[in-house]
Parts: C-alpha cells; structure tokens; sequence
C-alpha cells in the first residue's frame, strides 16, 4: 500500500509506479516492487493533474493538466519535460483525464462533451462528439476502436453509467449495474486486449469486470479488500495481471493482482 494525497492518476511504467497528486506539481515515484519512495519528478508551470498515463514504446509519461488546460510529455526520469499538447485560444475544450493505447492517447473533455484523440507525436486525429446528456469523466479505446466512457447524467437514475461509443459518438451499448445493485459513482475504466472492462464503483467500494458486451461477469475485487476504502482511479497492468487502484480514504494506491481471477 502506497500513502499519498488526493491521487489523481497512477500508472506504472517498467518497475515504477507513477502518481499524480490534487493540485501537485510533482510526480510521485515508488518502486512497483518493494514500494519504496523513489526521487519525485517536478514539472515546472504543471497546476492541477487529473490523470497520468505511461508508454512502453516511447517510454514517457503523459499528464492531462485541467489548468493550464494542455498535456505533458515527461521523461521517466523526469529530465525531458514538454508541454506536448496545448489548445489554441479559441478552442474550449479542457482535459478532464486521458488513456493511452501503443500508439495514441485519447482525452476526455467534461467542458465540451468530448473525446479527442492524439497520435505519437501530439497531433489531432479526431474528436468524437458525445450525446448532450452525457457528461464525461473519462475514457478508453478498446481494442476494436471503439470507446467506453464513464460518464454522469443528472436527469436520470440510476445517473452513473458505462457507455461504448463508436467514433462518431452513437451510443451501442450501456450499462448501468445489475438487477440487483445499480452502478455507483465512477470516474474511471480500464479495458484489457480482450475487451474486459475494468470499473471502479465508488459508492459501492468494489471493482466490477465486465465483459466485451459492458455485461456484468463479476466482483473482481470486493470492499473487503479494499479494507473499505472507495476506489477512485485504475492502471491495469496486463503484462503482469496487477490491477493499481488510487483510493480517497487514506489517500492511498493499492496494487491487487487479478490475472487468475
């Protein structure tokens, strides 16, 4: 268990595991093993983070900056900082959070109703636009290119719901929990090369595994577990079956390893 303040994003990239704090300009920096605090990276101008992805290929950090409303591009070492991806001043769209795929990042705009994607090199491919009511948090790609959102809608019950969208945003599937207990508050998916969906109910204090079809297959990690604390962010490990989980309570991340389960 990793103690930190408000996470606002954890990723791991080789054997560090990377947060990113509320209203911090540092990156924290622990070693995935034995979780010891490693020299922390400091971004100069970065003011509020709210998600943090890692690249194997590239090995690079990419950080969604709410303000001054860009991303940044930081070296694992932290000797490489770069304002990677910045909006023009006529644009209103502000990252809300971002994901990452081997070759392109995808970031959520809560401001614009909008998920926009950005190759290797910080360059606009597209922006899908999502439904009025939908009110984005964050979102994926998954592996057949469409894109699982999560999302509010304050006129409806149960008001916190999964979504997949194609890329000119008609909704093809939902879900909002099962028969026996809806959905609570979530900010954050993960999906794995198999289209599983990986979603933290915070409310519920449990990560539920969907299926490719956003189906409920089970309770992959209960709130015993979570020593009752309420799940908030995600960074699946595939390569290793290490599920990291940034919790309020406490201000911790807990690793959980779900390969087999």
């Amino acid at each position: 268990m990793l103690f930190v303040v408000d996470v606002q994003g954890v990723t791991q990239l080789h054997d560090v595991i990377y947060i990113v704090c509320f209203c911090s300009s540092t990156i924290l920096r622990f070693n995935a093993t034995t979780h010891e605090r490693l020299t922390d990276v400091g971004v100069k101008n970065m003011e509020d983070p709210v998600g943090v992805v890692a690249s194997e290929r590239t090995s690079q950090l990419y950080v969604a900056d709410y303000y001054p409303e860009c991303v940044w591009r930081v070296s694992a070492d932290g000797s490489d900082v770069k304002r990677w991806w910045s909006r023009s001043w006529t644009d209103t769209f502000r990252p809300r959070s971002l994901s990452i795929t081997s070759t392109r990042l995808l970031v959520t705009s809560k401001a614009t109703k909008q998920l926009m994607q950005l190759d290797a090199d910080g360059n606009e491919l597209r922006r899908v636009e999502l439904a009025g009511y939908v009110l984005p948090w964050h979102g994926v790609e998954s592996p057949t290119g469409t894109f699982i959102v999560a999302y509010d809608d304050r006129q409806l019950k149960p008001r916190h719901q999964i979504i997949e969208v194609n890329t000119d945003g008609t909704v093809l599937r939902q879900f909002s929990g099962s028969r026996l207990s809806s959905l609570g508050f979530t900010r954050h998916v993960a999906v794995d090369s198999r289209g599983n969906v990986f979603v933290p109910d915070y409310e519920h204090r449990r990560i539920l595994l969907l299926d490719a079809q956003l189906r409920l297959r089970r309770v992959i990690v209960d709130e015993h577990q979570l020593n009752y604390k309420q799940p908030r962010r995600l960074c699946y490990r595939e390569s290793t079956g290490q599920l990291l989980v940034g919790c309020d309570e406490q201000k911790s991340v807990a690793v959980f390893d779900v390969l087999r389960r």
